[in-house]
């Protein structure tokens, strides 16, 4: 029963880490680039939730929605300021750029908020129909944070493969990850549909945060950092390009961290979940679910 319980709170860590992997994923397949930014997005959102919804007592969903706004528009601006002047530039300078904005974000939160950490209320105990689950005549209890988790990551995931393959964003999308020039001499707008994918990696990013404080109430500027570099490694995981894969890589990298938490060391639990990634890329370098690309030279 105790193994249950540590997988169902693993699958609900990686469910998470699920989210944030869908927006690097996504932004690596359509505009070739780690946004290491993407962690510190959450953190930004999470703050809007902290303090509409635990200090000001707004409506949850309100709140959530207010958040996802604010994250919308600063993924967009950072894309448009930070990185589209750089899109024909080595890759090298790109990947520092994502850096300095990532330590930027976390300046300017401290600056703002303090680096003192802040005790985070859960969203889901803002809505009162949603309540923890007994099983087994109470040996198993799953909070409401744990479902609506896991709930909210398989139908965001699901949404997103439908606008992929059935709107004509989506398939701007797909025609710009195939081939930039090509598409755009299709028709297909380029910079619009790179700033489209921004927006939906940091909304997603916020609905992120938003679950991730619910289910580990601390709050500080650095919150963003560690969960963004797992997601990164789930994304690698699972295969950077590929929304299920990000669904797969997230779910089991929370398994395998909860899992190493409970059985073999919280200490070495972060050393295990990269360990794994080493093996997986040493076996299959394009990830579980990664297609192999032929580029000619």
């Amino acid at each position: 029963m105790q193994f249950l319980s540590y997988l169902i709170n693993g699958i609900s860590l990686g469910s998470v880490y699920a989210l944030i992997a869908l927006g690097y994923t996504m932004v690596y397949g359509i505009a070739k680039m780690l946004n290491f930014a993407h962690g510190d997005v959450i953190m930004i959102g999470s703050y809007v939730v902290f303090f509409t919804f635990g200090t000001s007592g707004m409506n949850p969903i309100l709140s959530i929605l207010l958040s996802m706004v604010v994250c919308t528009v600063l993924g967009v601006v950072i894309e448009r300021v930070a990185y589209r002047p750089l899109r024909e530039a080595p890759s090298l300078a790109v990947l520092i750029t994502a850096i300095g904005v990532s330590y930027l974000l976390q300046q300017v939160a401290q600056l703002t908020w303090s680096s003192s950490p802040k005790s985070f209320i859960s969203v889901i105990s803002g809505i009162p129909f949603l309540q923890p689950i007994s099983l087994f005549d109470g040996q198993l209890t799953i909070s409401a944070e744990t479902i609506v988790t896991i709930v909210v990551c398989i139908v965001i995931m699901a949404v997103l493969i439908w606008f992929v393959n059935n709107t004509s964003a989506g398939h701007a999308m797909l025609a710009v990850s195939e081939d930039r020039g090509a598409a755009q001499l299709m028709g297909v707008n380029v910079n619009a549909t790179i700033s489209l994918t921004f927006a939906i990696g940091s909304a997603l990013a916020a609905v992120a945060g938003a679950l991730l404080c619910s289910s580990y109430p601390t709050l500080q500027p650095t919150t963003g950092a560690m969960p963004g570099i797992k997601a990164f490694v789930a994304a690698v995981f699972g295969g950077i390009g590929s929304i299920p894969g990000a669904f797969l890589g997230g779910i089991l990298l929370g398994v395998i961290e909860n899992l190493s938490k409970a059985y073999i060391s919280t200490q070495l639990s972060d050393a295990i979940v990269f360990l794994v990634l080493i093996v997986v890329l040493i076996v299959k370098p394009t990830g579980l679910l990664g297609k192999k690309v032929n580029v000619k030279v």
